[in-house]
Parts: C-alpha cells; structure tokens; sequence
C-alpha cells in the first residue's frame, strides 16, 4: 500500500505542471463570436469594429492605436468559450475606448499574443490553457466618414 501511495503521489506531482502549463493557440471565427446572444447584447452596435482589412467608410481622423490584452478564467469551460468570452472584453474595451477618445470605429484589428501579429478579417488568435484564456488585440480608433 505504501509502494502505491508514493507511486500515485509521485505521478501527480509530475503531471501537475503539465495540467497548469497547457498553451494551446487557437484560431477562431469572428462572426461566430459576433453572432453569439452575449455579443448581440452587450456590444453596441453604433461603434462599428472591423478586423484586418475589412472595408468600412473613409477615415476622416486616425486618433489613436490602442492595445488591449484580456484573459478570463477558463476553468470548466470549453476552449471556444473562455476564448469568445477574453474577446468580448477587450471588444467591449474598444468600445469604451472609442467613446472617451470621440472617435466612432474601430479600423485595423489585428491579434497581438505575446506582440506577435496575426492580422485576418474572419478570425482572431486565443491562447487557452487549463486555468486562463487570452486574447490581445491592437485596433486603430477612428472617426470613419458617414
């Protein structure tokens, strides 16, 4: 019995890092998020956001570049929902952002992990492991011609 409680003990103490240390890097859908219930309702629709090269309107004044750098907690959720819930948040920070500074968009998102560029216009980059997810996006804050 002894032989097997130090046996399992060892065991434990080796994989546990492994659990913690997990990184795994994910591309996932724009509009999939953006079509979700939680984006829906609480992003507001009159500060438009667009990823990569997405067309919008002209720019009429380039503001500020801004970065912002969310993680949530990812335990007990899937990979895809602890990612879209980080997204949300920095989202919704742009938007904030975009009202303080009198702008009204967002132009040139990109994702910025570990400031390490990965520019699309349908997907962002999360990174998940067992505990945390993130997600790091840097986006122009505009005012875009109506």
């Amino acid at each position: 019995m002894k032989f097997f409680t130090a046996f399992i003990t060892a065991a434990l103490i080796l994989i546990a890092p492994e659990a913690h240390s997990r990184n795994t890097q994910l591309f996932l859908s724009i509009e999939e998020a953006m079509q979700s219930a939680d984006f829906k309702e609480k992003l507001d629709p009159s500060i438009p956001i667009y990823f990569g090269n997405q067309k919008h309107s002209k720019v009429k004044r380039s503001i500020t570049r801004v970065s912002s750098n969310k993680k949530t907690n990812a335990f007990n959720k899937t990979d895809k929902a602890a990612c879209e819930w980080a997204l949300l948040s920095a989202l919704l920070t742009f938007q904030n952002r975009v009202r303080s500074e009198g702008g009204n968009a967002v132009v040139n998102m990109y994702s910025y992990y570990k400031k390490n560029t990965y520019k699309s216009n349908n997907q962002y980059e999360c990174h998940a492991g067992a505990l945390m997810a993130g997600v790091a996006l840097s986006g122009e804050i505009v005012t875009l011609a109506k």
